[in-house]
């Protein structure tokens, strides 16, 4: 770990890829924070480390093993040094009924929404306990409140991802550690997204560049005025 990380916070951005964890990772890094940039793989997060630059580094990591996040962690600690801030982006897009949906298919969404963060927390809450502080963001989904017709995965897993963020929550804001779910009701802005609904204005999409914005606000802000529970959508989105 370089003398000059020492001096800087550090921010563990978990699931990158072209949309919210990419825009996070950069968010942090303008702000001044050493990134760490987990993924299964590494070749848009080795990347994005060099393009934001600041002494970022990007890491392998697969959430649903907790042997490998528990690895991923100790490289981190020992690179770039004690993570302050957590965003837990990480997320399986499982869709599907009940009959469409495989034992494979729902274990797999429990296991990157639920266990994923279960065991990411596990690695990270030591060191902010000891030092007082700390954030720890997941980047939830509205599927958490309801199950629908294709969710059969999908739902239950952000459902235990919310439950087990609240539980932290609880247990830990009194430790200084800010435990927040932001929840995003809406289609992310990303290529795919925009091919599928080409139909759709430009104001009917999740901008990750603004959910990053929303991301960083919640990690920082002031002790007296925690929030748990961050809605994001856009406008005109009827809730």
């Amino acid at each position: 770990m370089s003398d000059e990380n020492e001096t800087k916070k550090i921010c563990a951005v978990i699931g990158i890829g072209p949309g919210n964890g990419e825009a996070c990772a950069r968010k942090f890094a303008a702000e001044g924070y050493v990134v760490a940039l987990l993924s299964r793989k590494d070749d848009l997060s080795k990347k994005l480390a060099a393009e934001v630059g600041g002494g970022s580094k990007a890491y392998v990591c697969d959430v649903s093993d907790p042997a490998s996040v528990t690895r991923a962690f100790s490289e981190i600690k020992n690179d770039l040094g004690e993570v302050s801030v957590v965003v837990f982006n990480a997320g399986s897009g499982v869709f599907g009924s009940i009959e469409e949906t495989t034992v494979s298919d729902f274990e797999s969404s429990w296991r990157v929404n639920a266990l994923g963060l279960f065991a990411t927390a596990k690695a990270v809450v030591p060191s902010m306990k000891a030092h007082k502080n700390g954030a720890i963001i997941v980047i939830g989904a509205s599927a958490s409140r309801r199950g629908n017709v294709k969710t059969a995965a999908f739902a239950p897993a952000k459902a235990a991802q919310k439950s087990l963020c609240e539980s932290m929550a609880r247990s830990l804001w009194p430790s200084g550690i800010h435990v927040a779910l932001i929840i995003v009701d809406g289609v992310v802005d990303l290529p795919r997204t925009r091919e599928h609904m080409k139909d759709k204005p430009d104001t009917f999409f999740v901008k990750p560049a603004d959910i990053a914005t929303t991301v960083f606000a919640t990690a920082t802000q002031p002790r007296s005025t925690w929030s748990f529970e961050v809605e994001a959508r856009p406008f005109g989105e009827t809730w």
